[in-house]
């Protein structure tokens, strides 16, 4: 008798505690009533409806013209401009062939078989090396990036440049040119200028640097 009487205890505890679970067509009606009611809300505003591109951060795309006078207002604060030092590579000839090859790579994809800008980019990856927030050797630096969703540093490294559009003019004068800075030799029209862009780009990072240089099509920028 107290096994039957316990069992219909536990019964009768069970049906008073436990509360009835709204079916799944509740949940249907309570999901219908919130797009209608966001739907009526979104017709009162003449604000647009917020979509997966929205971003603020994104500038404003400009025509190459644009870009160019854009950029051509922005003056070059030459006292601004600090003189690198010479660089000092601190590695074995293995590591030293290394980074010839990363500096003259860089340098051609970035600047073609311009002299004077295949010498400014190395500059700038050498300048990278021995600021904080950067990899600490050459291709590290000329690389960085490449192998994350978020970007790249150097578009060639991460734009199939190397696949799609092959150099086969001007590595000799890239090797040497890279060779001669990994030896000390500074291309001071760029001083210490860590950031680089063409003129018909406008990046979101201009206005937090300090332009220093022009040298043909790119500009360049010092940290303030």
């Amino acid at each position: 008798m107290r096994s039957r009487s316990h069992g219909a205890r536990s019964q009768g505890s069970r049906s008073r505690s436990s509360p009835r679970r709204p079916s799944s067509e509740h949940w249907l009606l309570l999901l219908g009533a919130a797009v209608v009611f966001a739907v009526i809300c979104g017709s009162l505003t003449d604000l647009p409806w917020p979509t997966a591109s929205t971003d603020l951060r994104r500038p404003r795309r400009l025509t190459m013209a644009q870009a160019r006078a854009s950029n051509a207002l922005v003056p070059i604060v030459v006292k601004e401009r600090s003189p690198a030092k010479r660089f000092r590579f601190r590695g074995g000839p293995a590591a030293r062939e290394q980074a010839t090859e990363c500096l003259a790579t860089v340098a051609l994809y970035e600047a073609g078989s311009d002299r004077d800008g295949q010498r400014a980019v190395i500059q700038v990856v050498l300048n990278r090396v021995r600021a904080p927030g950067f990899p600490k050797t050459v291709c590290g630096v000329v690389y960085q990036g490449s192998n994350r969703t978020t970007g790249c540093q150097f578009s060639f490294t991460c734009d199939g440049s190397q696949t799609r559009r092959p150099e086969r003019n001007g590595w000799e004068q890239a090797r040497r040119a890279a060779r001669r800075a990994l030896g000390g030799y500074v291309y001071a029209p760029v001083g210490r200028a860590t950031h680089y862009h063409t003129d018909w780009l406008v990046p979101y990072w201009r206005s937090s640097l300090v332009k220093v240089a022009t040298v043909r099509s790119h500009i360049f920028y010092q940290r303030r």
